[in-house]
């Protein structure tokens, strides 16, 4: 059964701050508190911030797509018309994530759970 999105990260140019505006939002504080990334759980949501996705050109959150086959999945939505923004690459513990982005420059990612 797909869950539908269940991770949106935001970029940020200051991860500190952006850390402290966002456990106030959410009433929670980070489950992950690295200097590339800030993720926190609410629920079944993750809410994560990532301080180098201006440098990838990204400008907005990013909603990720659970798949379980993540070069496959790839392969079908370009297939289909979307471009690749970034390719597949592990971001840690066997966790694989790429981004694409449709006709109109949304974005959307994929994340294969390991």
């Amino acid at each position: 059964m797909n869950k539908g999105i269940e991770l949106f990260v935001y970029p940020v140019k200051d991860i500190a701050r952006a850390k402290t505006l966002y456990s106030k939002l959410l009433g929670v504080e980070p489950y992950a508190d690295m200097p590339y990334y800030v993720g926190f759980r609410v629920g079944d949501q993750e809410i994560g911030l990532d301080p180098n996705a201006h440098a990838q050109g990204i400008t907005g959150p990013i909603g990720y797509w659970p798949v379980n086959d993540i070069a496959a999945s790839l392969q079908s939505l370009q297939d289909a018309g979307w471009q690749i923004q970034q390719p597949v690459k592990d971001v840690g513990g066997g966790m694989l994530i790429a981004i694409v982005n449709d006709t109109e420059g949304n974005f959307i990612g994929l994340r294969q759970m390991p």
